[in-house]
């Protein structure tokens, strides 16, 4: 069995999916109530704070996506120790219970952040060490290198997966902000922009993770992984906006201006994903898995556009 934390999230509800039609036995964990219509077996449970005996026994393969995320305006007075508690002390307490309970693998959902937050003429690889310079982003690795400790004299094999931003139609967080300003046919201030990001495509990262469940290769291993096509901003919005059938409203606006604005409101990290360039060098997770992306990111991005408008479609927004 196939067990899946966060799966009433983004990422993990769509795993549970796709392991449940490739054949797997799946068991998906998750803080909110699920909706009937799911067709896997399902429990409601805090990481954090639940017992969590025997939550691990028949399970072969944990993929652990559960956590707490970047979150815009963070209204915590110590956001560190929020982000601790959740993605370290949380992970920790799931781990040792699949060591009680015999799981042989433990495939963990880092984040790019811990490698890089920005990339200037060079791509960030798994080579290329540490540099996490969030909250969120140093729990990430704090959370990798407990995890490392505990499995290293156990027979429980650990994987880590770093992503860079996950997109879709149905993303959360800056990425549906985004969808939602091209739709409304907002002006964008982007067409300075001359930067390179990585991303990959939520249908992408959730056919690696597959890989990483039964690939023997991926044992022990760390991958940094994105769809292989590194695309500008001015890119991504005008290939969402090719995909709902919009045309972008793209203008221009000095890239000094735009940095100063944002430093004044407080939106230096923003400025940063929009303007900054991320390039990843995810070469490793094709040579030793042979792994390639099912869709490029021309295909990937213009189809959450596309599935974004069905969405609000769905909800009376178009």
């Amino acid at each position: 069995m196939q067990l899946v934390t966060g799966a009433s999230g983004y990422i993990g509800s769509l795993l549970c999916k796709v392991l449940k039609a490739r054949g797997y036995a799946v068991k998906g964990i998750g803080r909110s109530s699920m909706t009937p219509s799911q067709d896997f077996d399902y429990v409601c449970l805090d990481l954090e704070n639940d017992p969590l005996d025997g939550v691990c026994l028949g399970v072969e393969t944990i993929v652990h996506l559960a956590g707490r995320a970047h979150i815009l305006n963070d209204k915590e007075e110590d956001p560190l120790s929020a982000f601790r508690r959740a993605n370290v002390n949380a992970t920790l307490r799931l781990a040792e219970e699949a060591m009680r309970g015999g799981v042989k693998r433990f495939v963990f959902i880092s984040s790019i952040g811990v490698s890089a937050t920005e990339t200037k003429n060079s791509k960030v690889s798994e080579l290329s060490g540490n540099n996490p310079s969030t909250p969120y982003a140093l729990s990430k690795f704090e959370a990798e290198e407990a995890l490392k400790a505990l499995v290293k004299d156990s027979s429980m094999e650990l994987v880590i997966i770093r992503p860079p931003l996950v997109y879709g139609g149905s993303a959360p967080g800056n990425f549906h902000r985004l969808l939602k300003i091209v739709r409304l046919g907002m002006p964008l201030p982007f067409l300075a922009a001359n930067n390179q990001r990585s991303m990959i495509a939520l249908d992408n990262l959730i056919d690696f993770i597959v890989h990483c469940i039964k690939h023997p290769a991926a044992a022990g291993e760390l991958f940094l992984i994105s769809d292989g096509t590194d695309v500008s901003t001015v890119d991504i919005v005008r290939t969402i906006a090719n995909g709902m059938g919009r045309k972008p409203r793209l203008i221009y606006v000095p890239v000094g201006v735009i940095r100063v604005a944002a430093k004044l409101l407080g939106r230096e990290n923003m400025f940063s994903q929009l303007f900054g360039s991320l390039v990843i060098d995810s070469g490793k997770a094709h040579q030793l898995l042979g792994w390639t992306p099912p869709l490029g990111t021309t295909e990937a991005l213009s189809k959450a556009g596309a599935d974004y408008m069905t969405l609000s479609s769905k909800k009376g927004r178009v």
